[in-house]
């Protein structure tokens, strides 16, 4: 909600988000950080956003209500303070996400490992003289090679990736 007000109220004021960056003293990446809800400001940066683009705080946080200042500022902080716990909370679940996303890699790198052991390349013992065989099994060989050749340092590095991105215990 913050995020698209700020950029409708830039847009409507027709200010880039260069111009409105320079008004704030940030980099524009900041206010690009903010448009795309990825963070967003803190308390005086809110108040000096504002100011910049001339509404109120609490429109840009989406209430239309007349509040007084110091029930305003309050209320900026418990919003800002939810924000920043949706934030949180959506990092914890991409951090799940890429976390089981490398697991799965690695049981399908040694699975597939596992079944070419237990396989022992059967295509290679196949009738080359036949063409379709002989396209097939030259295939399957090329793919082989190339997951032996790629698999060993995929592996090491989803392992350390499985490590990173593992929950950490408080």
């Amino acid at each position: 909600m913050l995020n698209e007000n700020i950029k409708s109220i830039r847009k409507s004021k027709g200010l880039s988000q260069e111009e409105l960056a320079i008004r704030l003293h940030v980099v524009r990446q900041t206010v690009s950080k903010w448009e795309s809800g990825i963070s967003v400001p803190d308390a005086d940066l809110l108040l000096a956003l504002s100011e910049a683009l001339e509404t109120p705080v609490s429109t840009l946080l989406g209430e239309t209500v007349a509040v007084s200042p110091a029930e305003d500022l309050k209320a900026i902080a418990e919003k800002l303070e939810i924000i920043n716990v949706q934030l949180a909370q959506r990092k914890v679940n991409r951090r799940k996400a890429v976390h089981w996303l490398l697991i799965v890699l690695c049981a399908v790198i040694l699975t597939t490992t596992a079944a070419l052991i237990v396989l022992h390349s059967p295509y290679l013992d196949w009738d080359f003289s036949d063409p379709e065989t002989a396209v097939a099994g030259t295939a399957l060989h090329a793919g082989e090679w190339l997951f032996v050749r790629l698999a060993p340092p995929l592996l090491a590095g989803i392992v350390v990736g499985i490590v990173c991105t593992r929950e950490k215990r408080r």
